[in-house]
Formats: structure tokens, sequence, C-alpha cells
């Protein structure tokens, strides 16, 4: 297996369609970085949930896995299922993100939706962050879900066993109102985590889909 490394992180942009988005696809990366980068900068966007109990669940939840972050969180008001009818907002909202996220520098690394995703939102959000972060590494995650879409990633974050629990817990802890949803499981999530885990020589992992990465090789 080939390792790259991404050299030390001070800036991360994360968006989702849907509060948990961010935490199912990149939670156990996400608690990674921040661990292992004190002070890191973590800009969240979410499209959906606003208003609502579900916007108080992901600040609390995507605090809980950016230990030590300086994070700033958004959730917006489109409706759940509908978002490509809200694209001129939705747009905005993903440009306002890269404004706020690359303020001082570019930012590191991007956690989004990948573009194959069969859900409709997700689909709108990747092809957004795709326009718009065109010179920064954008990492897609994958969601598990009934549609069956998780396709052939390329690129794999091996997690310790400790932080595949830890991701886990802090799912069920900060999502209760997804609790009783036939693939908001630990067996789902877990499940998943093994599989990628075997195809990149590790316990578990996270994967993602990437487009275009320039390589360095002098340094």
């Amino acid at each position: 297996m080939i390792r790259l490394r991404t050299g030390s992180i001070e800036r991360i942009a994360a968006v989702g369609a849907h509060c948990d988005d961010i935490a199912i696809g990149a939670g156990g990366s996400l608690y990674t970085a921040c661990l292992a980068n004190p002070g890191v900068r973590v800009d969240a966007l979410v499209l959906t949930g606003g208003g609502t109990d579900r916007e108080t669940e992901e600040h609390t939840a995507l605090t809980a896995f950016c230990p030590g972050a300086d994070i700033d969180v958004t959730v917006l008001k489109l409706p759940d299922g509908r978002t490509p009818a809200h694209w001129d907002e939705a747009k905005s909202a993903v440009r306002e993100l890269r404004q706020r996220a690359d303020a001082d520098a570019d930012a590191d690394v991007v956690f989004a939706p990948h573009l194959d995703d069969a859900h409709q939102d997700h689909r709108l959000l990747a092809e957004l962050v795709s326009q718009t972060f065109r010179d920064h590494l954008v990492l897609g995650y994958e969601i598990v879900k009934s549609d069956g879409d998780l396709g052939r990633p390329a690129v794999y974050r091996p997690l310790r066993d400790d932080v595949m629990r830890r991701k886990v817990e802090l799912l069920h802890e900060y999502y209760p109102s997804q609790r009783h949803r036939p693939w908001f499981d630990r067996e789902a999530f877990v499940g998943l985590a093994r599989i990628r885990g075997i195809e990149c020589g590790a316990r578990y992992a996270e994967a993602f889909h990437t487009t275009t990465v320039t390589l360095d090789l002098e340094g």
C-alpha cells in the first residue's frame, strides 16, 4: 500500500448535505487530524437542518469530533431532499465557506460527499465543492445507505481500534434523532470500516474518492 503524507494540517473545510453526514463519512479522520494538530481550524457547512434539533446535534457532535480545534459550524435551512431546487443558495454558501476557510491560507484538506453519490443532495454538494475548491485536496467521503452506491474509493485513512470505537460512541451519543434508522447502528459503521480496512491492509479505515491530485516528488 502506497503511503502519502499531507504534512502538518492547519485548516480543514468540511461540508455535508445533512447533519451527521460529515461525522459518518469522515468522523474518524477528523478526530485523528484534530488530535494530531492541536488548534487546527475547522470550518464546517451543512445545507439542511437549520433551526431544528438537528442543528443543535450537529454543533455538539462536530465539536466532539474535533477535539482541541478552532471550529466554526454553519447549518442552513434548505429543505432535506430538495437542495437541487435551491442551487443558488447552496452555491453561495459553498463559496462563502471557501472564503472563510481560505481567509489566511488555503485549507489543507476538504471533506465532502463524493461525485457519484446516489443521493441528490449529496451529489449536488459534491459538484459545487468540485467547482469551488479547485486548487484543494478534496476527499469525497462515503455514507452507507440503502442506495448501495459505495463504489471503489482510491484513498484510505486507516483508523486505530480506539478511534473506531470512539467514532461509533460519538455518533450514538450526539445524534439521538437518528438512532431509529435501520442503517444507523454499530454494525453498519464498523462493518464498512472493516471492509475498507481489509482493502488497505489495516483493521479499520475510512475511504475517500478524489479527482485531481498534484504529486510533489521533491520534498
